[in-house]
């Protein structure tokens, strides 16, 4: 594993996105309250540069009309097709072409679990080694 430094700290705004080069590889960077993520700059869907996308939320409901905006800026939406990935994890939560809306019939219904999308971001662990903000990479 070699050690890269992205960049100082205190360069980073809070909820900025950027594109940094580490040992050749494009990596989009984020930092969200204080936190620093970092994933691979390529939507595993359709190759887009994630670090053009932005960063949004979930939606929680416990019935209709009821609506909550839920981890804040913890999701980084692909700027090509829409695919959000958790920034922690890489995971996608949805399929924007799955994503319709549909007529139901007017009767009492459970809610639905969430569902995994079919693709995952690859993340990179970030570190704060004093005022740098570094990666380890093969």
């Amino acid at each position: 594993m070699t050690r890269h430094v992205l960049a100082k700290v205190d360069d980073f705004a809070d909820r900025e996105v950027r594109r940094i080069e580490a040992g050749g590889k494009p990596l989009c960077v984020a930092k969200v309250d204080g936190r620093f993520f970092a994933l691979i700059d390529r939507c595993p869907h359709g190759g887009a540069p994630l670090s053009g996308g932005r960063l949004t939320g979930t939606v929680e409901s416990d019935g209709p009309g009821d609506y909550r905006l839920c981890r804040r800026d913890e999701m980084l939406k692909c700027p090509w097709h829409g695919w959000e990935f958790d920034l922690a994890t890489g995971q996608s939560w949805s399929d924007p072409k799955a994503t319709r809306t549909r007529a139901l019939s007017p009767e009492a219904m459970q809610g639905a679990e969430v569902v995994k999308g079919p693709y995952v971001a690859e993340t990179i662990p970030v570190e704060i080694d004093g005022t740098y903000l570094v990666v380890d990479l093969p």
